[in-house]
């Protein structure tokens, strides 16, 4: 079983938030993918709808997501259970950084409004 220390994740950069990848084919896992996000404070990422099931912690701070137009505010504890095909938006109203832990399984797509779609590196690679 491979072991990913802190220095080996590999960090990208999308929509002002980082994603700090950790499980992905890339260092050995197979089936899931697991990344820190780490959302700034004011951030207002573009809904996108998602291909695969994702479980998102919040570790700190607190965010607002848009499951399908349904808005729920996050604390630090918290977990939404994003089923595949749902819409998801992610918005940091507060002044500091939010952080979560993000878990799916390999493969995961995600659409963006206008129809792009985007292969997230941190998921896949």
């Amino acid at each position: 079983m491979p072991v990913i220390r802190a220095a080996e994740a590999v960090v990208h950069e999308l929509h002002g938030a980082r994603f700090v990848s950790y499980a992905t084919p890339g260092t050995g896992s197979e089936e899931l993918a697991a990344w820190r996000a780490e959302i700034p404070a004011g951030t207002k990422a573009p809904a996108h709808g998602v291909s695969r099931e994702e479980i998102l912690h919040l570790l700190t701070g607190s965010l607002r997501l848009t499951l399908d137009g349904a808005v729920h505010t996050l604390v630090p504890g918290d977990t939404a259970i994003v089923n595949a095909g749902t819409t998801l938006g992610v918005e940091n109203p507060t002044d500091t950084v939010a952080t979560m832990w993000v878990t799916t399984s390999v493969g995961l797509t995600a659409e963006l409004a206008d129809g792009t779609r985007i292969t997230p590196p941190w998921a896949n690679v």
